[in-house]
């Protein structure tokens, strides 16, 4: 054991978790960690976030849970991988939960973050159980298991691991999909961030504990709301690490460039500050402090932590500010933040990506319905009652290949041009039409065909069935 970790340890033995977070990660060379960030990690693209929506229930959803607390195993990427699940006492499988991930730091485990270590109970979660429970706020809690105890995720690996653990908890709970976020400390900051960068449109917000850039940042161009916290006197991830962060999301939610105040070297208090002029449903607030150094417990007036703290509270009040009252735009019948299917009228198939590829250029198709992620697609606002239309296994969105009649349709990077915006029109009962803004042609099952496969292109308005698509929430 080095000096400086028998020597925190030696101050702090039987007190409280946090130290020991701090030990357990200051026993790694900063340089070491950051070195990470580069380590080539790509995971796969993620797409636009999307403001607060409708509860979107899942396949979980009004049958007996398939899943109850405690520890599980999941397949993902060729590994078996665990995690750790808290289910709300009075579960109700008529209504849809708010779902919590909570990420571990280096050298902790998932057992750490749910069961709060010394200080038990109320600090799991980060001190979010017990609050959840204390406002009899239902939220399902999860923790997944980083390899070696780390989130280096290389080749993306850790997203695609929490990509599995949603969908499988998804399949056996009902979760809001509009109320999914994402929180850790440290090295599960860092996850967080990763996660916010590479599936926007699926963590409604993240909160990140003393984080850096160490599990990368594929994709990091859409908005996600955002709470970084973060100690001046920090000698592990400097807090410059965290405001680097903190500014990617200040940039994607178009909030007023800052240098928000932080509290004096010595003056053992914190200062939150909520960023003024970000897009509606997507705030950036910065909470800095001074006493404790690499920590997601300080407390003011000392250089203690515990998890009295204020953190807790900060970040319980961020993620519950996102409620499921948004309405739609006026005039408009589809929801941003909300995950649909479409269905041709004609063949009673859905809109499905080829082949659930996620790469640039895959075919829009028609195909049986399979419950897919490429058979669901969320709605971008672009403004001016136009939409982009986002695959959501992908994070891709659609896009014509010109203004030809007959033009495919693929999903593509998302750049925002006429040709992958798509105005969306009401024919009443639920099905609409959409009409391309480069071509202003119309999404069309090719020949009308009735064949899975068949290819989705755009030709000129005819009103017939195959260019008429029923929307369901997905």
């Amino acid at each position: 054991m080095d000096q400086e970790l028998k020597a925190t340890m030696s101050k702090t033995r039987g007190s409280r978790v946090m130290v020991r977070y701090r030990a357990l990660f200051a026993s790694v060379a900063v340089g070491a960690l950051l070195a990470m960030a580069g380590n080539g990690t790509a995971e796969a693209a993620g797409a636009g976030a999307t403001p607060a929506a409708a509860a979107a229930g899942t396949a979980g959803c009004g049958k007996a849970p398939g899943l109850a607390s405690g520890s599980h195993t999941i397949s993902s990427g060729g590994q078996n991988r665990s995690y750790i699940l808290r289910v709300p006492n009075n579960y109700d499988n008529n209504h849809p939960y708010r779902l919590f991930v909570g990420l571990h730091w280096r050298g902790g485990t998932a057992n750490d973050v749910d069961s709060g270590g010394t200080d038990g109970y109320n600090w799991s979660y980060y001190g979010l159980r017990r609050l959840a429970d204390n406002a009899n706020n239902g939220t399902i809690f999860v923790a997944p298991q980083g390899n070696g105890n780390g989130w280096a995720n290389p080749g993306g690996q850790d997203v695609t691991f929490v990509d599995d653990m949603l969908r499988q908890l998804e399949a056996a709970l009902c979760v809001d999909t509009s109320q999914v976020f994402a929180g850790g400390f440290s090295y599960g900051g860092a996850m967080s961030y990763a996660l916010a960068c590479a599936r926007p449109s699926v963590f409604r917000a993240v909160a990140v504990y003393s984080g850096a850039n160490l599990s990368g940042c594929s994709g990091g161009t859409q908005p996600v709301a955002y709470i970084g916290l973060h100690g001046i006197r920090d000698d592990v991830l400097p807090i410059a690490s965290g405001r680097a962060l903190r500014d990617t999301f200040v940039r994607n939610n178009g909030c007023t460039p800052q240098n928000p105040p932080e509290p004096a070297y010595g003056s053992l208090t914190h200062i939150v500050t909520a960023y003024s002029g970000c897009r509606a449903g997507y705030p950036v607030v910065w909470a800095a402090f001074d006493g404790a150094g690499h920590d997601p417990g300080p407390r003011d007036g000392c250089t203690c932590d515990g998890w009295q703290t204020w953190t807790s509270g900060e970040v319980w009040k961020f993620i519950t500010q996102f409620d499921s009252t948004t309405p739609p735009p006026s005039g408009s019948p589809v929801q941003v933040g909300v995950s649909y299917t479409l269905t041709a009228e004609h063949s009673g198939k859905l809109l499905d990506i080829a082949g659930v590829s996620t790469a640039a250029g895959a075919l829009l198709q028609q195909w049986t319905a399979t419950g897919g992620q490429n058979q669901q697609f969320d709605f971008l606002d672009s403004g001016d009652g136009y939409y982009r239309v986002r695959a959501r296994h992908s994070g891709l969105v659609l896009q014509v290949a010109g203004s030809g009649t007959g033009a495919d349709i693929s999903q593509q990077p998302d750049s925002g041009s006429a040709a992958q915006q798509w105005r969306v029109t009401d024919l009443g009962g639920g099905v609409v039409s959409l009409v391309n803004r480069l071509s202003g042609l119309t999404m069309d099952v090719w020949g009308a065909s009735a064949a899975d496969g068949t290819r989705v292109s755009q030709w000129t308005a005819t009103g017939g069935a195959n260019q008429r698509f029923r929307l369901q929430r997905a």
